[in-house]
């Protein structure tokens, strides 16, 4: 009789176990996707001189995981590929990459400008070590200042650039400024400079002063 109510606990244990396990099914997504801090944005500009400039920039999708991103930067050109003239941006969900955006408005970017032959050489790995960079948030507290990074492709030289959200917090940008330069190995006795966007836009037709430089 003892052996009989044994039993039935150990097949009532095993019932309740097997009800329990049916109940707590995770999703394998969960089990294999890594999120990221911030949802992050991939934009494409084509330089259609038919259409104005807001018409030629267009959203291509946003990633919030690691295993997101790395599906959208293999899927797309690389950078060294796509033709002159041609732009992309990958800026924090709900930021557009532009100068009007109230978030960028008021601040800057850290300009680094490539010569024809980094195009081969430099350009892929920079743009991807600059993404790797903003979606790992690799800038400490600092990140939070980020907003956003363009790779513009150009006939006379590219341009890589990092955009931060206020050109004002000095201590703030050249941290990132440094942090940056050490990530893409840049060469000690090569500067980079920051540029607020107020002063761009305000010298149009000529370089704008740098506010720091690293």
């Amino acid at each position: 009789m003892a052996s009989e109510q044994v039993e039935q606990k150990e097949e009532s244990r095993q019932a309740e176990a097997e009800e329990n396990d049916q109940q707590v099914v995770p999703s394998p997504e969960l089990l294999i996707k890594h999120p990221l801090q911030n949802r992050w944005a991939l934009w494409f500009f084509k330089n259609d001189k038919t259409k104005d400039w807001a018409s030629n920039l267009k959203l291509i999708t946003s990633v919030e995981t690691v295993e997101d991103f790395w599906g959208l930067y293999n899927h797309v050109q690389k950078a060294s590929r796509l033709p002159s003239g041609c732009d992309y941006s990958m800026f924090k969900d709900g930021i557009q990459p532009m100068w009007e955006d109230t978030q960028n408005k008021e601040g800057g970017r850290w300009l680094i400008n490539l010569n024809k032959q980094q195009r081969h050489t430099d350009l892929d790995n920079f743009w991807l070590e600059t993404l790797l960079c903003m979606i790992g948030e690799a800038f400490d507290e600092q990140s939070e200042d980020v907003n956003g990074a363009v790779v513009n492709i150009r006939n006379k030289g590219d341009k890589l650039a990092m955009w931060t959200k206020d050109a004002r917090r000095g201590d703030a940008n050249v941290k990132i400024g440094k942090k940056l330069k050490e990530r893409l190995n840049i060469p000690d006795r090569l500067t980079i400079g920051f540029q607020a966007h107020t002063d761009t836009i305000s010298r149009q037709g000529s370089t704008a002063k740098n506010r720091f430089s690293v």
